[in-house]
């Protein structure tokens, strides 16, 4: 009877082509943009700030999924509860830095957005990250559900 704390095999290291990256959170951005900015109603105008505003959790967390992928999980032990409170821990700190940069790019673009609690973009990110990855699981693809995403 397999263990089904341990995974099984080392995980192999998660490599996509940058083309297929950009296409997709550009893509996503871009989408999210045009969302905010018809639920806001903030007009078309706004449009590109919002989709600058909305690369930092898609791609910027794509980046922060690749650095727990490639760089963190390799390093860590194989048991199964090791690697999800790693993973959410990723999600919650890159969801905080995140949540900065989104922060810091709307104040350079002149607009002054509330800051609220520091805590909020790491609780946010771990939901994105968890319905993402629900989406994966059941498209039948790897994901943090399946321990091999």
């Amino acid at each position: 009877m397999r263990n089904s704390n341990v995974m099984t095999a080392p995980p192999q290291p998660y490599r996509e082509p940058l083309r297929a990256t950009l296409a997709r959170t550009l893509t996503t951005a871009a989408i999210l943009g045009a969302g905010l900015t018809w639920v806001f109603r903030s007009g078309i105008r706004n449009w590109p700030i919002a989709t600058l505003l909305a690369l930092w959790p898609v791609l910027g967390g794509h980046w922060v999924e690749i650095f727990f992928l490639n760089g963190l999980r390799p390093k860590l032990p194989a048991e199964r509860r090791i690697q999800v409170i790693a993973r959410i821990a990723t999600w919650f700190v890159g969801g905080c830095v995140l949540m900065a940069g989104m922060h810091l790019t709307a104040v350079a673009l002149g607009r002054t957005p509330r800051w609220p609690a520091w805590w909020i973009g790491g609780v946010a990110f771990i939901g994105i990250e968890l319905v993402v990855h629900l989406v994966l699981s059941v498209l039948g693809r790897d994901s943090f559900y399946n321990g091999r995403g």
